[in-house]
């Protein structure tokens, strides 16, 4: 994994355990946890928020969010001018979303794969580069 990323890393307390294994399998200088710190119930917005702020003012280049559908996250992170969060569940999902969407956090459902699957999702996404041509012209239309 390319360590010189500044990758943001959030979760709530369905996420928490994928948060955790994600976080220690990049093992990069480079990655903020911006929590949750445990298990106990938590609201998905107090993580989806700094994370999104972070990548939106250029602190990070990339945001993890993980919650049990990746919808909350989503949702939230999408609300930032400059973020486009992608749920994906599968390593296509995650390619696609860089290469056509150039999205800049990847929403994983933690309820729903397994966390291999996330740390493969989590690669495909930072290993992929934005195609731009065509779906810059989209992308830039995306802003309000």
């Amino acid at each position: 994994m390319n360590n010189t990323l500044k990758i943001a890393i959030g979760a709530d307390h369905a996420g928490f355990d994928y948060k955790e294994a994600i976080a220690k399998w990049l093992d990069a200088d480079n990655l903020k946890d911006f929590g949750t710190y445990s298990s106990a119930s938590a609201d998905y917005p107090d993580f989806a928020h700094p994370v999104a702020s972070a990548v939106e003012n250029g602190e990070f280049d990339f945001g993890i969010l993980v919650c049990g559908s990746a919808n909350g996250v989503a949702i939230t992170a999408n609300k930032h001018q400059g973020i486009r969060a992608a749920i994906c569940w599968n390593e296509e999902l995650a390619s696609l979303a860089r290469k056509h969407n150039n999205a800049n956090i990847v929403c994983i459902p933690a309820r729903f794969i397994s966390i291999e699957e996330a740390e493969n999702i989590v690669k495909a996404f930072l290993s992929t580069e934005f195609e731009g041509g065509r779906h810059a012209n989209r992308v830039n239309k995306i802003a309000c």
